[in-house]
């Protein structure tokens, strides 16, 4: 998560630089900036111009937010009248109808409903298809594995191994399997000590 807020301007590098081209989307805290007072309307056209999305092309964008989130009735109606699941539906509308070249995502593709996650998870497949680039950076291995076409271990800011997601996948959860045997295994061998 760390990497993704420096990708998206929000912490700077303690060194090196990161470069990107194109309008960069973050997902790393859906919702941020939105105000539960203010309409999903208003809400819609805050977040886009916290991205710098001209307000015409929102409003040209603005019914298939509505219908990707499905908040056609409750378009006018202040957000702290939304369930959570609502809102969330909302964020990631609004989030990947804004046309990134970059979107920057982590866990929040994981929460919510079945039906909403397998949407978002299909949406930026889709998009992805036709040139998004996507970070995401999950611990849900079933969807790093599905998702991506290449995938970056890092373990405490180093690169363990870069390449195919399944290879990657697996080798990441043999390792984790291995840490936790060898943890719990020391703690069995200092108990047998005493």
């Amino acid at each position: 998560s760390t990497l993704l807020k420096i990708v998206a301007g929000v912490t700077r590098p303690t060194e090196g630089r990161v470069s990107g081209r194109g309008r960069v989307v973050s997902l790393l805290e859906l919702g941020a900036g939105f105000n539960p007072d203010f309409t999903a309307r208003e809400n819609i056209l805050m977040n886009a111009a916290m991205h710098g999305i001209p307000r015409a092309e929102v409003l040209n964008r603005l019914d298939d937010i509505v219908a990707f989130a499905e908040v056609e009735r409750f378009l006018d109606s202040p957000l702290r009248h939304f369930s959570s699941g609502m809102f969330l539906r909302l964020a990631f509308s609004v989030a990947i109808n804004m046309e990134p070249n970059i979107l920057l995502a982590d866990e929040i593709l994981a929460v919510g409903d079945i039906a909403f996650q397998e949407r978002c998870l299909q949406r930026v497949a889709e998009e992805s298809k036709k040139g998004l680039t996507v970070l995401f950076v999950s611990h849900d291995m079933q969807s790093i594995a599905r998702l991506c076409d290449r995938v970056v271990w890092l373990d405490k800011g180093r690169v363990v191994n870069l390449g195919d997601p399944d290879t990657i996948v697996a080798e990441y959860q043999d390792a984790a399997l291995a840490a936790t045997r060898f943890k719990h295994g020391d703690r069995e061998k200092g108990r047998h000590a005493n």
